[in-house]
């Protein structure tokens, strides 16, 4: 439905928020927010989170497809990702913490002395819930289509608010070169403590197919983990039979034995190898401020989409203004400076997923994992300084010097 449709109607029946049954229900009065956002995952909750907190004189709503804020993820990143400040705020969010994590490669491997955090969707849940009157949450309403002040649900009715602001994630696109991080996640019990200190955020020596294949492994308590099967590939499709056959076969070579599955976790994740970030932009709804990553704020090349997504509410809940124009160009306006920031990472994904053969793939991270602590931790933060680079791009290269000249060359004439 058009803006111009909707604005012709005196009176429009709209949803009611979470009911009895957390269903959407029928209401007969007006829903009026300030602000509305469209999408109850990881950046719109915190968005709503930071609002709430910071301008509690604003009315802001949420409309999520799912029964619950955030779904069924967990999102990690290194602690000096984010400010001091932005830790704090994002702390109840955290279900745990450690104080070093571990890499492994064929040839290299090695404990890194770098907080790790991991952040889940039932404590996000918990504190959206705490924050946002239950008048303005509406799960389980799948959204047909957005304006810059009203959300359409999928039977047609309407719900309207003062801006509204666009969180469901990456949808398909022309503008953007992507590949994939995709991966299947187990939370389960074991029979004895696995007696890890710390995660290992990426098990290289594994099988290598269907591209970089790594296990990443996160330690919830002595005989709980979350142990995830990862591939950085060039299609997103998932066999979960098979990755499930391929995780039960890592936690036995680790002399695991698995008692029970608590939950599973299923994610696929752009990568980008490079595009346009402003025709990214025009293929969106007109005049809709989109964030996470939605608005391309994501790690390039690790994925990882907390940080941003921090930084992105951060963003909103401090601006002067809330209509639709003013959260529009700022959200825009950050989206493409982080876009052109990271040009070489992105440039990095090239080398890793043209120059590389898929099963060779693991060489340009086991290469990258040879530097210092303090460098590493840039890279992850999205913030490496021109010698990082330096350091990064010289050296004995993991790859061929022709044939990752060659892949440049080759993408560049393509565009």
């Amino acid at each position: 439905m058009r803006e111009a449709d909707w604005r012709g109607h005196e009176r429009e029946r709209a949803f009611a928020p979470v009911g009895a049954r957390g269903r959407c229900a029928l209401s007969l009065r007006a829903v009026e927010c300030d602000l509305l956002i469209a999408g109850g995952g990881l950046a719109g909750g915190l968005a709503a989170l930071r609002l709430a907190s910071v301008r509690p004189d604003l009315r802001v709503g949420i409309v999520e497809a799912g029964p619950s804020i955030g779904g069924n993820h967990t999102w990690s990143s290194f602690a000096h990702d984010i400010s001091p400040a932005q830790r704090a705020w994002t702390q109840p969010l955290i279900a745990h913490e450690w104080q070093d994590y571990a890499i492994r490669f064929p040839r290299h491997g090695r404990s890194i002395g770098a907080g790790y955090r991991s952040a889940t969707s039932a404590r996000l849940d918990t504190e959206v819930r705490a924050a946002v009157p239950a008048g303005r949450l509406w799960l389980d309403c799948r959204i047909a289509a957005v304006t810059p002040t009203s959300v359409t649900l999928t039977d047609g009715r309407v719900l309207r608010a003062g801006a509204v602001i666009d969180a469901r994630g990456q949808g398909p696109t022309k503008a953007l070169a992507l590949k994939w991080q995709k991966f299947l996640g187990l939370e389960v019990e074991l029979a004895t403590p696995h007696g890890l200190t710390g995660p290992i955020i990426m098990d290289a020596t594994v099988p290598q197919q269907d591209g970089y294949r790594f296990v990443y492994t996160l330690p919830f308590g002595a005989k709980h983990v979350l142990i995830e099967d990862t591939y950085y590939s060039d299609g997103g499709d998932l066999s979960l039979p098979l990755l499930r056959g391929h995780l039960a076969d890592y936690a036995a070579a680790q002399g695991w034995e698995i008692v029970r599955t608590l939950r599973e976790e299923v994610g696929v994740l752009p990568l980008a190898l490079g595009g346009d970030i402003g025709r990214f932009w025009e293929e969106g709804s007109p005049g809709v401020p989109r964030i996470g990553l939605g608005a391309g704020l994501f790690n390039p090349i690790t994925g990882y989409s907390f940080p941003d997504a921090v930084r992105t509410a951060d963003l909103i809940a401090a601006l002067p203004a809330h209509d639709p124009a003013t959260i529009y160009r700022a959200v825009r306006d950050h989206s493409e400076r982080a876009w052109r920031s990271r040009g070489l990472y992105r440039m990095l994904n090239r080398m890793l997923f043209l120059a590389a053969p898929p099963d060779e793939r693991y060489r340009v991270l086991q290469h990258f994992y040879r530097l210092d602590d303090a460098l590493v931790g840039r890279f992850y933060a999205a913030a490496s300084t021109w010698a990082d680079w330096a350091r990064i791009l010289t050296g004995v290269p993991p790859i061929p010097i022709p044939r990752a000249l060659r892949a440049l060359v080759q993408y560049e004439m393509k565009k």
